[in-house]
């Protein structure tokens, strides 16, 4: 009996995708409910499993492919298929260094576990190198591009003299053009979107880190042991800015036509960086959360998003948003909206500085806080209100657990 193999419902809003790595080749044997390939939305990436056990019979979207709901994928027959893709690899491996010339086909490395870079197999196939022979630093091992740079770099030495002069100039000049991926398209075009459509403006403040630095210093060994959690700034700012956001309620609202839209719920974004480019998955209800139930939230999300298995729930329905450049050394930056939200805190860097308090000049850790905010919602004093409840908050944080 044969299956088809067809793309599933990518959720709400998502009519097509692009498909990713095929993890069989055709003629190779499958198992019901196993992973045969995986789809790339606007948002998430999504794995497609075989109805059936048997015999991937046919692959009519190749990798590269772009697909809507419910169009077909490839077939499964019956039968018992070729030789397991473990036992597999370094034969296929090797007839793949043997045809340096052939192009990346979505089945020519789809018999190794993981899948490899497409980029990285064009340079191994250009340069005879087998896989089994470079250690891969990507996700579950795969090989990424700059492992078989680095290892055709440490088999410079062996080259031969009529090949070493050649191979000098060609990586100094080395380019690369591989096709954006659905994650990167969007993220560009929304980003784009969002300066076009909103009437953007930031204002600016700063923020003495003291006593959230002691606190987290004081009770972060107790705080762990309580609720298994580490405890970071984060929460800090998420408990912070739901209550500046109860007061200025503007900040938590959207543009809907003719009407605003305004929110009696904080869903709060965490900007998360990936290996595939930026997510913004959503804390639920953290207006109601303390601090250990935020940390706990924030680091399966962020988990999550570094694996590729966010859920389309998890990163919807966001009524405001953080980023944190910080964490990569960013001193000062503007974030960008992230639509249809109407405000964005970036968080950044801490950094020792003079200030000047009670008429003394004093060293303190502080950090430079930027609002962006959709001007058409937000006057410039909601704005500059919000900012300064959220630095009170955070310079006096035992005001957060008061209340007041």
């Amino acid at each position: 009996m044969t299956a088809e193999l067809r793309v599933p419902n990518l959720g709400e809003s998502i009519a097509e995708a692009t498909v990713g790595n095929w993890f069989k080749a055709k003629g190779e044997a499958v198992s019901a409910d196993e992973v045969v390939c995986e789809l790339e939305t606007d948002k998430v990436t999504v794995e497609v499993p075989a109805p059936q056990a048997g015999v991937l019979s046919e692959i009519t979207a190749p990798q590269g492919t772009t697909v809507e709901v419910g169009e077909l994928l490839g077939t499964i027959g019956e039968g018992t298929g070729a030789v397991p893709a473990k036992q597999s690899a370094k034969p296929e491996a090797a007839a793949a260094a043997q045809a340096p010339k052939a192009p990346p086909a979505a089945d020519a490395g789809a018999a190794r576990d993981p899948e490899d870079a497409p980029s990285a197999k064009v340079l191994m196939a250009d340069n005879s190198l087998e896989p089994g022979g470079i250690a891969g630093s990507g996700r579950d091992g795969r090989i990424m591009k700059e492992d078989v740079l680095a290892a055709v770099r440490a088999a410079g030495s062996g080259a031969t003299p009529d090949t070493a002069p050649a191979a000098a100039p060609a990586e100094e000049g080395i380019e690369e053009r591989v096709r954006m991926t659905r994650l990167r398209a969007t993220i560009a075009r929304r980003l784009k979107e969002s300066q076009n459509t909103a009437a953007m403006l930031t204002t600016y403040n700063e923020v003495d880190m003291s006593r959230v630095m002691k606190i987290r210093t004081d009770f972060k060994g107790a705080f762990e042991e309580r609720h298994g959690v580490r405890l970071g700034f984060m929460s800090f700012f998420v408990r912070a800015c739901c209550e500046a956001l109860l007061e200025v309620p503007e900040v938590n609202a959207e543009i809907d036509g003719d009407d605003i839209v305004y929110k009696k719920y904080v869903n709060m974004g965490i900007a998360v960086g990936t290996p595939t480019g930026l997510v913004v998955p959503v804390v639920r209800n953290a207006h109601s959360l303390g601090f250990a139930e935020i940390e706990k939230r924030i680091a399966e999300l962020g988990a999550l998003a570094r694996d590729g298995k966010l859920a389309l729930g998890d990163l919807q329905g966001g009524t405001f948003s953080i980023s944190n450049g910080g964490v990569y050394g960013s001193l000062m930056s503007s974030p960008i909206l992230n639509p249809p939200q109407s405000g964005i805190l970036g968080m950044h860097k801490i950094q020792e500085r003079p200030i000047a308090l009670d008429g003394e000049v004093v060293i303190r850790p502080m950090m430079y806080l930027a609002l962006s905010y959709d001007h058409r919602l937000v006057d410039g004093k909601g704005a500059v209100t919000f900012l300064v409840r959220v630095k009170e908050l955070i310079e006096e944080p035992h005001r957060l657990l008061m209340g007041i």
